[in-house]
């Protein structure tokens, strides 16, 4: 089931996945408005009954230096990075703790553990998600459900197709394996966390970065 505020590309989306042989539907949901999630989490419920694997990895930027970052700029990222992943969570964990299996995965981001000028809302909010991966993961181990989070580095996604040539080779400057990910690399990993070979990993960041940030 995919959720997204882009109706258009969220059929691109199903469609994708069709032709190659898997089965997805979409529903158009607003992770900044709690109403949205409600409705939505309860579209899935109906359809399916249950949820055993939820990936929240809605995100925005509103770039700017701290001195001059607007309150709504702040707002609107943590809103949609932080807080939606949380009413999402909450909305989504009923059936996970009643069927004593689950699997969350927030995508979090490098700059959430190293910081990064100019973005303090975004990486504020992805280290939250990091925080919110560990208390959760905490709260219902218990029940067989796994928490965890990837926080990917320099990827090739629209988000990071505004870059300048500039910005661009300053970010490959700080990478060690000298090259972008992929979308597909981050697909993978979370499909691993997702997997069965994954049932014994809980509370942890998975760093996907190609060495821009060694960690704990």
């Amino acid at each position: 089931m995919l959720a997204a505020r882009n109706e258009i590309k969220l059929a691109e989306a199903v469609a994708e996945i069709e032709s190659a042989g898997g089965h997805a539907a979409a529903i158009p949901l607003d992770i900044a408005s709690e109403d949205s999630i409600k409705a939505g989490a309860k579209a899935v419920i109906e359809r399916y009954g249950k949820v055993e694997i939820l990936v929240n990895n809605a995100g925005i930027t509103r770039d700017g230096l701290m001195m001059a970052m607007k309150r709504a700029d702040w707002d609107d990222v943590l809103g949609t990075n932080l807080t939606g992943a949380f009413l999402l969570t909450q909305a989504l964990l009923r059936p996970m703790l009643k069927n004593r299996w689950g699997r969350i995965i927030n995508i979090s981001s490098v700059v959430g553990r190293t910081g990064q000028a100019g973005q303090v809302n975004y990486a504020a909010s992805k280290a939250g998600l990091i925080g919110l991966t560990r208390s959760i993961a905490r709260e219902v181990a218990s029940r067989g459900i796994t928490v965890n989070a990837v926080a990917p580095g320099y990827i090739e996604t629209p988000m990071t197709a505004v870059l300048d040539e500039n910005q661009r080779t300053a970010m490959m400057a700080q990478i060690p394996l000298g090259r972008a990910g992929t979308d597909l690399e981050i697909a993978e990993t979370v499909a691993f966390l997702a997997s069965d070979g994954a049932a014994y990993i809980t509370g942890h960041v998975v760093d996907v970065n190609g060495g821009m940030f060694m960690g704990g």
